[in-house]
Parts: C-alpha cells; structure tokens; sequence
C-alpha cells in the first residue's frame, strides 16, 4: 500500500511537505538554488534531498534527471556494507572482533586483523587509494584493471605494511575483503551470489523499499561493496533515515541495538577532508552526532540527528573543490533547527 515512510510507517514512497516554520526557508531556498545552478566551484549537482521529521521538505533535479532516476554510491556503498555486517552480527554469524581466519593469512601475521580492524581501516594492509595516478593506484586496479575480476582477492594478497590496527588508510580493498567475509557466513560460494544478493534484497533493501536499488557484484561473486550501489537520491535518503532512527524503520528493528554508534564511534580524522572515521561512517565534527556516508565526486548521504535531518546530494564534483562543497552542505544543513531538548548538550561519539 503506497504511503509514507515517515513517522512510524514503512511505505514506498516519501510524504512530500513545505518545511516546517523553525526551518530557515530562505537560506534553505538559496543554497539549493545556488548550488543546483551547478557553479564551478562546486561541480555538477544531479540530485538533493532534504527529510526533515520523516519528510521530503526540499528536493531539486538536474536536467534529465528525476525522483527515481538511479546514480552510482560510489563509497556511499561502504556505509551500506556497514549495515549488512550488522544484521549478520545480529544474527549471530559474525564477531567482529574476531581474527577473519582467511586462509590466505593463516601463516603470517595478516592472522591477527579482525573485522573490527577493516571496518575501522586499521588492518595494516598495504594499499594506496589513488583515483587519479593508474599506474600506482590500488582502487583503480582493483575495480577497472587486473584486480577487476576478483576485487577481495587482489585485496587480500597486499602485504601488511603496519601492526594490525596501529595505523589508519582508507582503502576500498578492505571493504571487498569485508563483503568476502560477508558471504563466506552466508555460507554462499565462491563464484556466487545468490545468498549475499538475497540477504542485501530481502533484509535491506525490500525493508526500507529502495524499490531503485541495485547492487554489483564482481565475477568471483563478491559484492563490490566499495563502490557499486545504484539507487535514487530518494532510496539513499531511505537508508540514512534508517540510521537517522538508531536502526529502526517504521515498527521494526533492522539493526541490532548499538549498530549505528558502532558506525560513529570515533577511530581517525582525516586532515584532507577534515571528516573523522568510525567503522564504515564518517561523521562531521561541527555537527557532533552527524554520520556521513561519503562517495567520490561528492556522493553524500548526511544524517544528524539532532536536526532530525537526512540530507542526499548525488552529483560529479573534482575532489580539488571537495571541501568548498562540503562547506556549502554544511550552510543547507544550518537551515534547519536543532532540537530543543538537545541544546547545549553534547555527543560522547566524537
């Protein structure tokens, strides 16, 4: 039955309203406006939307581009990765806190990382997360070149440079090694996808219906949990809104109590982006309960609670003007009040 997905309801589709009168719709207007004129210094914007208090209050398309066109996650994918390995902790498959056991690692001190330590981007590993240089970039080889057919396998035979968990690197290959370890408790085999496929279907995606939503998988059957979810700004609206609610959607529980602080929950700051890193999440220190699912060329999926907001901007963005577009996020997501209750109170995540 079609309906809002806001409030205490699972539905299909978005209840769509003009904001409500503490928001600043002036600002709000501006910034959307300007940022949809697609000014150089920010990049290209396909889609923006705004869900404040369980509704889409503000939302704009870039020519040829509408309400259930799908773009590319990029790493926003990661985020989503981070939820699958909750429901399978849940579930009592995985200990996130336990050596992987991987075969490959068995006889050298690749033996010691555990999932917690991939989550968090401490395994050690060797990679260089490069989106430009081919000739040394790890990311690109693994999703374009001779990495391309088994994304988790070129990851898991890098070398461990650093004690696992002493150093922190982002690196795409440490998520393909996690969504592995996802399917080897899944009990699916090598070469398929059923099993990982149905769980991402039928345990996400048909509960929080991302009716857009698609995932990719590699042709050793590993979802490419780096980078490859397609869905309608919508649907990724759907999926912060699940975090927006510490895991709830609707009247059901999707992830376990405490999931979603464990995605917050510090582990590094990055000085290039200025975000902190928590397992699978970044979050924004200005706005200490924010979680960010971040992609490249400025894929955002943005969560603060203590705004009630969850704020989607899709679009292709040069990483030179990366920050000058999170600055300008940060003024749309000013627009909108803090809660009263929480004023003056302050996060224990960051």
């Amino acid at each position: 039955m079609p309906g809002s997905v806001g409030g205490n309801q699972t539905r299909d589709t978005w209840v769509t309203s003009e904001p409500d009168t503490d928001v600043d719709r002036r600002i709000l207007d501006a910034q959307i406006a300007y940022l949809m004129s697609q000014p150089d210094s920010l990049g290209d914007t396909l889609a923006i939307v705004a869900v404040h208090r369980g509704r889409v209050v503000a939302e704009a398309y870039a020519p040829d581009i509408d309400s259930d066109t799908t773009l590319i996650s990029w790493s926003m994918a990661k985020s989503i990765t981070h939820a699958l390995i909750g429901m399978a902790v849940g579930d009592g498959l995985l200990d996130v806190s336990a050596p992987t056991k991987l075969s490959e690692w068995a006889h050298d001190d690749r033996c010691r990382i555990t999932m917690q330590h991939l989550l968090e981007m401490r395994s050690g590993l060797s990679w260089i997360e490069d989106y430009v240089d081919d000739t040394s970039s790890d990311v690109i080889a693994m999703l374009f070149g001779s990495g391309s057919t088994d994304n988790a396998g070129f990851a898991i035979a890098k070398s461990l440079e650093h004690e696992p968990g002493s150093q922190w690197s982002y690196s795409s290959g440490t998520t393909n090694i996690v969504t592995r370890l996802l399917a080897r408790a899944l009990g699916e085999e090598f070469g398929n996808t059923e099993r990982v496929s149905n769980f991402l279907q039928q345990r996400l995606f048909d509960v929080l219906a991302m009716n857009s939503a698609t995932a990719r998988f590699d042709p050793s059957g590993t979802f490419v949990g780096s980078s490859y979810v397609f869905a309608s700004a919508r649907d990724f609206a759907k999926f912060g809104y699940l975090y927006l609610n510490d895991g709830m959607f609707g009247y059901e529980r999707v992830l376990p109590v405490g999931w979603v602080d464990h995605g917050a929950r510090f582990s590094a700051y990055d000085p290039e982006n200025g975000f902190c890193y928590g397992s699978h999440w970044w979050t924004w220190p200005s706005e200490p309960d924010s979680m960010v699912a971040l992609g490249y060329e400025g894929q955002y999926t943005w969560v603060i609670p203590r705004r009630e907001l969850v704020l989607v901007r899709l679009g292709k963005t040069d990483a030179s003007k990366k920050d000058a577009l999170t600055q300008h996020l940060l003024s749309v997501i000013g627009a909108f009040p803090i809660k009263t209750s929480i004023v003056g109170k302050s996060s224990s995540r960051v």
